[in-house]
């Protein structure tokens, strides 16, 4: 009866049942206790972190444009602007006919996945990666196969360059994930379409300008489509990230400043893209939303911008938008609040960034690079205990009343490794951090 685009089985795992049980137990041990039951080391929402976005200035700014019914297809061009707007605040040089809007970033997913793959093609993804990307291809009727990050052991720059300088016993190599481009070329012959995250959820990987280029390289040789998930682009922990972008537009007139750097094209009808005409020849698409860049998920609005080679953009912007104006799916809410809200985004993430920051530094503190690999950006952090991840995130929960995500769910290739968020607040933080050395 049900579609064969759902798992054969919908029920929980044997695993996620007994770490339930877990839970409820210790609650139960915890009644009446003047502290938390446990400590949530995987909490994700910067609302239950103590970290939302004011709301009411933007609510008073939008609520005249909450009952418009102007539909657009890649959403109305004001939101867009305040997209294009966010970008040049941050040195990209897009325009509004580069953006489409979305309800989030996964329906940005299903949009790509539609316009570009048939079903049985197969979209390339992270290893280690966020589980939720292999389950939005198989609602698509999509394969993913895997390319891989690896682990390797790096040198510190100087200190100017690290945020943790001012750590008490500073790291002379750091163990850090990078691309593993060789695992590319394994990929099947139907593959469309290469997923990049940059901020990496969970292992805090950066794509570098020598991984972008053969990223790239690999997509022009193979027809393929290129999509960088960057939702975490604005949490940067070093000077040493660039947002992948920059490495599209600076490289092809890097002698120019940024407004002469742009190489726009007429589109017709007053429409001027910027479109570099010695840039890739690969289409690329940049996903983003105010989910990360306001801390609100709940307000439900996310988009892409996209270069495409100048003889293939409008065929790729008529598709995207025939696909958008099929569901209409942004309220006209969210784009009213996206508009009063992206002015504000700088201002939040840097609240957001210095509590990353500070938690990050208590962790690397207190576990060796060997142990807890460099993290580039995002709101997450790995750190490899040894044991079986399964049995440890148990006996965490049970003995230390600490919760953290078993690194299994993120389809590591070892054991051992758990996943820790950024985000909670830095005492309880710390907190965690000597319970589970303890």
């Amino acid at each position: 009866m049900l579609s064969s685009r759902l798992p054969k089985d919908l029920s929980p795992s044997p695993f996620f049942d007994e770490l339930e049980r877990a839970k409820a137990d210790v609650l139960a041990e915890c009644v009446g206790a003047n502290s938390l039951p446990f400590i949530d080391m995987t909490v994700s929402s910067p609302v239950k972190a103590g970290l939302p976005v004011d709301l009411d200035d933007a609510v008073d700014e939008g609520r005249k444009a909450f009952g418009n019914w102007s539909p657009d297809a890649a959403g109305w061009k004001s939101a867009r602007e305040a997209v294009v707007e966010y970008y040049r605040e941050r040195g990209g040089n897009f325009t509004a006919g580069q953006i489409i809007l979305t309800a989030s970033t996964s329906e940005a997913y299903s949009v790509l996945f539609k316009t570009f793959c048939d079903p049985g093609d197969v979209i390339l993804t992270p290893m280690p990666g966020y589980p939720l990307l292999d389950t939005l291809a198989q609602l698509e009727h999509l394969d993913c196969a895997p390319y891989f990050l690896k682990l390797v052991r790096q040198p510190v720059k100087a200190k100017k360059n690290v945020i943790l300088s001012g750590a008490k016993n500073p790291v002379k190599s750091s163990f850090r994930f990078v691309l593993d481009s060789d695992s590319l070329l394994a990929a099947p012959e139907r593959a469309k379409i290469l997923l990049l995250v940059s901020p990496h959820n969970p292992t805090g990987h950066c794509v570098s300008r020598e991984e972008w280029n053969e990223a790239v390289r690999f997509c022009e040789e193979n027809n393929m489509i290129l999509v960088v998930d960057e939702v975490f682009g604005d949490y940067a922990f070093s000077d040493k990230v660039s947002r992948t972008w920059q490495y599209v537009f600076d490289s092809c007139h890097p002698e120019r400043n940024e407004v002469e750097s742009m190489d726009l094209w007429d589109a017709g009808g007053g429409d001027f893209i910027n479109l570099p005409e010695d840039g890739p020849k690969c289409p690329i698409f940049w996903l983003n939303g105010l989910s990360k860049a306001v801390g609100s998920p709940q307000l439900k609005l996310g988009w892409m911008a996209f270069y495409a080679p100048r003889e293939n953009f409008e065929e790729i912007r008529a598709a995207l938008e025939f696909v958008e104006d099929a569901y209409l799916s942004v309220s006209a809410p969210a784009q009213a609040l996206g508009i009063s809200l992206l002015p504000k985004a700088s201002a939040y993430e840097s609240k957001v960034l210095d509590r990353l920051q500070q938690n990050w530094q208590t962790l690397r503190e207190a576990f060796p690079s060997k142990y807890c690999p460099e993290v580039l950006g995002g709101w997450y952090a790995v750190v490899r205990l040894g044991e079986d991840d399964e049995e440890l995130t148990l006996r965490l929960l049970r003995e230390k009343h600490v919760l953290v995500q078993p690194g299994f769910f993120f389809d590591f290739d070892e054991d051992g490794w758990v996943v820790m968020s950024l985000l909670q607040d830095p005492a309880i933080f710390k907190e965690a951090i000597q319970r589970i050395k303890q």
